[in-house]
């Protein structure tokens, strides 16, 4: 696969989804930095996994640990303070009234990719690599196509230079991303997605499924649940 000579900057956040963009990066780009966020979640855990990942993503092959380079975690406790959702309180993940979960925080993708291309500007990083989905996921606004390409363009014309945000999940589901895991990285990589990411937005790691750790009841876990198994199914038919 080429090999662009550019800086890549991953929304890097301990999940399924980043770890697997995480990977896809660094079989693209030069040099490959990450990034996460803490903005008081209530599954804080996702960050405690983040070292752990990036340590064994580098010992799985050599190319992809000469091009990991430096991680980055920014405090954004403010966006726990001016939101009250079941990612920043202890509430009940449920539908809210205007048709999104509870778990929808406003704004976080957006505030998300502010600060990250202001690393990466200061970093010499050109190219922002995020795991959006609007395939297969839970309707958060943030998340679909359009929204990532008008940031692009609000981050270019603000700071003055050219940013290209990759998506590599966008128009997959859950299923294909498992499959994508396998196809980047073989199953050590796969097994490495399973049991050393994060999701569950309860923060649960007692309970082990055959798709990784969580409560198995909250709408993330849900969705890799049953692309587990259709991953697993398709995988059989074959």
């Amino acid at each position: 696969m080429t090999i662009a000579n550019d800086i890549a900057l991953v929304l890097f956040s301990g999940g399924q989804d980043s770890t697997v963009c995480l990977a896809w990066a660094l079989e693209r780009f030069t040099r490959v930095e990450t990034v996460g966020f803490n903005y008081s979640q209530r599954h804080a855990v996702e960050l405690e996994v983040r070292p752990r990942i990036r340590e064994h993503i580098a010992a799985l092959n050599a190319a992809w640990k000469a091009r990991l380079g430096k991680d980055h975690v920014v405090m954004l406790d403010a966006l726990a303070a001016i939101s009250e959702t079941a990612l920043t309180r202890d509430t009940a993940i449920e539908i809210a009234d205007s048709g999104l979960p509870t778990t929808f925080v406003p704004g976080r993708n957006l505030i998300f990719f502010c600060f990250a291309s202001g690393i990466a500007y200061r970093r010499g990083a050109r190219h922002l690599v995020a795991g959006m989905c609007e395939t297969d996921y839970s309707g958060y606004a943030d998340c679909r196509d359009d929204s990532v390409k008008a940031m692009q363009v609000a981050l270019t014309l603000g700071l003055d230079k050219r940013f290209t945000i990759h998506t590599p999940l966008m128009w997959i589901d859950k299923a294909e991303t498992f499959a994508l895991a396998e196809k980047l990285g073989g199953k050590p990589f796969l097994d490495l997605v399973i049991e050393d990411s994060h999701s569950c937005y309860m923060g649960d790691r007692t309970q082990r499924h055959d798709w990784g750790y969580g409560c198995g009841e909250c709408p993330a876990c849900q969705l890799r649940g049953k692309g587990f198994a259709k991953f697993i199914s398709g995988r059989t038919i074959k």
